[in-house]
């Protein structure tokens, strides 16, 4: 949501995921890609111009460019815009030319990537992601079963890679901003 103030276009940050908010004044600033963020899948950039404001140089990555849009001219220097799309077959970063000191993710999944994601992470970056999970087609969508999350997948799919050390994990109903079922985690690659 947007809120026009003085005739500039303001964020409301209070759509800000509580999750989000809670960890993003984690990501480290003094890692080789300091303070540059990922927001992967940034829909219209809430998470884009919160992280902005905290200071963080941010690429906000979507399909949808439109929606982008209006977020560039809040934080014309923080912000970066790239309208990719994420479900290619082929990957559309390259890790070894493109590091992260944090990557947010939210209500997105697409399994093909969802490990590659992670290898975009500097040495001490921080993820930090939240989805949907199973059960969440009793309260609505999305209620397809390749866009929820298994029980306890983000985790596995985190543990997996092996350096990462894993600082809160949630699998369950949440009420807020409405029902849901998600999962959301938060790492650090170690």
């Amino acid at each position: 949501m947007y809120v026009r103030q003085w005739g500039l276009i303001t964020h409301n940050f209070s759509s800000v995921s509580p999750w989000v908010a809670h960890f993003a004044g984690r990501i480290p600033v003094n890692s080789v890609s300091a303070k540059r963020v990922l927001d992967y899948a940034c829909g219209s950039g809430r998470h884009t111009l919160y992280l902005a404001e905290l200071g963080y140089q941010v690429l906000a990555v979507d399909i949808d460019s439109s929606s982008m849009q209006t977020i560039k001219y809040c934080q014309p220097d923080a912000i970066e815009l790239r309208c990719i799309d994420l479900e290619m077959a082929e990957f559309a970063f390259d890790p070894k030319l493109e590091k992260y000191s944090g990557i947010i993710v939210t209500n997105y999944l697409y399994r093909p990537h969802l490990d590659k994601i992670l290898d975009l992470l500097d040495e001490g970056g921080i993820l930090i992601y939240e989805t949907f999970a199973m059960g969440n087609e009793a309260f609505g969508k999305p209620s397809n079963p390749n866009f929820l999350l298994r029980e306890n997948e983000l985790l596995e799919v985190v543990l997996a890679k092996k350096s990462f050390h894993i600082n809160a994990f949630e699998n369950g109903y949440v009420e807020d901003p409405k029902p849901a079922m998600i999962q959301r985690i938060c790492a650090v690659k170690t």
